[in-house]
């Protein structure tokens, strides 16, 4: 114990509410599964006891997509993640245009929502208003712009946030973790061959 240490301070500290990690979650393509998945999860109240979520998508789409739904779990609106409220799901506005939701079509206009959401995540997540990022599926076609050429997520995080590293696309559980070589690409368009051993190191890093 220091000299400025004391039982009753330890016992304050060891009493003291943990910090949840700060979860940011893109909406996706927004004529898709996204925000039935997030308000779905989030109605677990347990889910708030390990994380403090942020998603990253439209104020208007999510409520619209909750009623169409008849889910009750409410959105929380924040300015940024940084607003961010424990026990509450928090929602970031990321744009205000006018899009058109058609369930279960594919449209420029719901991919170009989806790129929003997901620039906005990716920055938060790179100035450190987030601790992770989880992303809600998108239609790699409707999403393709000047701004996305990419074949997925993991190639366009690897772009703005990978500092040169190559990105590693991993299924884990307690028992084994899989590592997918050749991400998005069949096996003839890459040296899969050489990108292999590296995977295999990497993954051997994942605790």
């Amino acid at each position: 114990m220091s000299g400025n240490d004391t039982p009753q301070e330890k016992n304050t500290s060891t009493n003291e509410k943990p910090t949840l990690l700060r979860v940011g979650i893109t909406h996706g393509d927004t004529n898709g599964v996204g925000y039935e998945i997030i308000l779905k999860a989030f109605a677990e109240q347990t889910m708030f006891e390990v994380c403090t979520p942020v998603v990253f998508g439209s104020a208007k789409i999510g409520s619209y997509h909750r009623k169409a739904l008849g889910i009750e779990t409410q959105f929380h609106f924040v300015n940024s993640a940084k607003d961010a409220v424990d026990g509450r799901l928090n929602l970031v506005n990321c744009f205000d245009n006018d899009v058109n939701v058609e369930f279960g079509r594919t449209s420029q206009e719901a991919g170009r929502a989806a790129y929003w959401a997901l620039e906005a995540a990716t920055e938060a997540l790179k100035n450190g208003e987030i601790d992770v990022l989880v992303t809600a599926p998108i239609c790699k076609n409707a999403i393709q712009s000047p701004d996305f050429n990419f074949a997925g997520h993991t190639e366009y995080l690897a772009n703005r946030i990978g500092e040169g590293n190559e990105p590693l696309m991993v299924l884990a559980n307690d028992v084994m973790r899989v590592a997918l070589v050749t991400t998005h690409l069949p096996s003839r368009r890459k040296t899969w061959q050489r990108k292999s051993a590296s995977s295999t190191r990497a993954c051997n890093t994942i605790s």
